[in-house]
């Protein structure tokens, strides 16, 4: 999981996206700020003027000046503007997390897979030696007359489809392995499975009161609702007046005569009153109040998505623990059956189909036991991501864990420079 935390593509995008979102808010905080121009015009012409002596010039004119805009109010805009995306920075936090727990998550079943996985494997291998030998005792004693040509055509039978059933699991091991350097980005390297399931809450009725507080996608759904309210003070901000002081210092020489010059200096108060902009705006604000509806109602959908998340989470894992403890009677049970029905297949009270149905039954509890083993920890994994737990900090990962406030600090006072610190491994 410390692997995939640091090297999968899935979340450094994730985390590049977070940090464009993050300019959102310089980007609205900028409305406060002036803006400077210098403006500056040179030419050549000839100039025809009855009224003047000098009726035909040449002459090159030249003008420049200097402007500054201050905003002093936009109609609220740049105060919901800053507060909107100061709210979509929260909600792609809240995303961000969601994704760590979605890769660690991944990267927890990926492992357990390749685990449950070569176990199975093994189990196929022994269970194929075991019958293999079981033949060639089956072929002795049809040589010796003891039993049929029958019984050893049930031990020819049964050890085909245990190769067949290594075949396969030899199969489904490759695809875990390569699923394991898909999400962790190398090969699995002498995996074993964890002694004891990852620590969950106590009881169902705590699981779901912290899921509706810290599963990372409600958190999401909540600031996005919040983003879409701030934006129809935005889009309604439209509809106020604007004020703003301008400022502006110029030049010309020669732009009337050979001889002209002048100069200017002037600071403005400009007042806009929109009176009527033919509706468009009105209803871009009713558009938004839906979408704030939307955004509300998805908020919503998300708390019962995680509660579902939660509930299957939380049955799977008690499922699985039933399971285990069944099985693990269950291999104590066809052991000592096993046992008993080779004592008396010696003595030619058990047939060798017997003795076949019973090796079948421990493999099979075997393999079940290895999966629901499995089954047991993916589930428990998934309990702690309901609850907002499956991060880096939550699992005490040997990580330098991502800090997603840092970038935000260093660019929300920022006022020029176009540089960026791009994800490692990828050059701006």
């Amino acid at each position: 999981m410390a692997s995939a935390y640091n090297t999968n593509p899935t979340l450094e995008a994730r985390r590049a996206r977070l940090r464009a979102t993050d300019e959102g808010v310089p980007q609205a905080l900028a409305n406060w700020r002036p803006t400077v121009s210098v403006t500056g015009e040179v030419g050549r012409g000839s100039y025809y003027s009855n009224q003047s002596l000098d009726r035909e010039q040449w002459r090159t004119p030249r003008s420049g000046s200097f402007n500054v805009t201050q905003p002093l109010y936009r109609g609220g805009r740049t105060v919901a503007q800053t507060q909107q995306a100061e709210a979509a920075v929260l909600g792609e936090r809240a995303l961000l997390q969601a994704t760590e727990q979605t890769v660690l998550l991944n990267a927890a079943t990926a492992y357990l897979n390749v685990v449950r996985d070569e176990s199975v494997l093994k189990l196929n291998i022994n269970n194929e030696q075991v019958l293999r030998r079981q033949l060639e005792a089956a072929q002795e004693r049809f040589r010796v007359g003891e039993i049929t040509r029958t019984d050893v055509s049930q031990a020819e039978a049964r050890l085909a489809r245990a190769t067949a059933d290594r075949v396969a699991a030899e199969g489904v091991l490759q695809n875990s392995r390569a699923n394991f350097i898909n999400v962790v980005g190398r090969a699995p390297e002498a995996p074993e499975a964890p002694k004891t399931a990852t620590v969950v809450p106590a009881s169902f009725d705590e699981l779901k009161a912290v899921t509706l507080t810290k599963n990372p996608n409600v958190i999401a759904a909540d600031w996005t609702a919040q983003a879409a309210k701030e934006g129809i003070d935005l889009v309604r901000g439209e509809l106020l007046p604007t004020v703003s002081v301008v400022g502006s210092v110029g030049r010309n020489l020669h732009t009337s005569s050979q001889e002209s010059e002048s100069e200017s200096a002037e600071a403005k108060l400009q007042v806009s009153v929109p009176l009527y902009e033919g509706g468009g705006t009105y209803s871009r604000v009713r558009a938004q109040k839906h979408t704030y509806g939307q955004r509300k109602i998805e908020a919503d959908q998300a708390r019962r998505d995680s509660l579902e998340t939660a509930t299957r989470g939380w049955e799977d894992l008690q499922a699985a623990r039933a399971l285990t403890r069944s099985y693990e009677s269950q291999i104590r049970a066809s052991e000592m059956a096993l046992a008993g029905v080779e004592e008396e297949a010696k003595v030619g009270s058990r047939t060798v189909l017997d003795v076949l149905d019973a090796e079948q039954e421990l493999f099979q509890a075997r393999v079940n036991m290895v999966r629901a083993q499995h089954d047991e920890m993916v589930a428990a994994f998934q309990v702690k991501s309901a609850v907002g737990q499956m991060t880096a900090d939550g699992l005490a990962l040997s990580v330098e864990v991502y800090d997603p406030t840092k970038h935000y600090e260093d660019v929300r006072d920022q006022w020029i420079g176009g540089g960026i610190t791009p994800a490692p491994g990828y050059a701006e």
